[in-house]
């Protein structure tokens, strides 16, 4: 019985301590009006595979957010979060580096694509950098999460899931109750 209550203490535990630290990620967010960051990093989806094999596609990236001051200090080789075409973020790695009186403009390259990107990126478009952190294949699991389906599964069967552990306990209690009424001595 001991373990049956610790273990159910355990899990009540982790449950609300991801709850909490979903809201605030929520939170932190709307009050941003962008990503939302853990200490700094912004979790990012890769989507394809123009970083294969530094960064595997499904992956999920962690970058440092940087300062506008900071947009003009990067070096070739390193590895940047910008915003490309149609407002998409891309992450790929620096391979030239052009500085102009009022701007600096990087050249930037995938690593298995054959030919640098078309078009030069400034630094002021640039919103990361790449520091080696992946899990791999946990972007696979964000990209679903975000789609209708994945709402269902993710959102609504975990809320009914609550609600019937809630019932269940709720009755539990009744029970108990119940019982210890029958017992006690008219």
């Amino acid at each position: 019985m001991k373990i049956v209550k610790w273990t159910r203490r355990t899990v009540s535990g982790v449950f609300i301590i991801l709850l909490i630290s979903a809201a605030i990620l929520v939170i932190s967010a709307k009050v941003t009006g962008g990503q939302p960051e853990i200490f700094g990093y912004q979790l990012k989806s890769v989507l394809s595979g123009s970083m294969e094999p530094s960064i595997q596609t499904g992956s999920i990236i962690a970058v440092k957010s940087v300062d506008e001051k900071d947009r003009s200090n990067f070096q070739s080789g390193d590895v940047i979060t910008f915003i490309g075409e149609e407002d998409k973020l891309i992450t790929h790695r620096i391979t030239d580096v052009i500085s102009t009186d009022d701007n600096v403009v990087y050249t930037t390259k995938g690593d298995s694509n054959n030919a640098p990107d078309p078009d030069p990126v400034l630094a002021e478009n640039v919103i990361g950098v790449y520091n080696g952190f992946t899990i791999p294949y946990v972007g696979y699991i964000i990209n679903f999460a975000q789609s209708p389906n994945g709402s269902i599964l993710f959102m609504i069967i975990p809320g009914l899931l609550l609600l019937g552990y809630a019932g269940f306990t709720i009755w539990r209690t009744l029970k108990r109750l119940d019982h210890i009424e029958k017992k006690k001595p008219m």
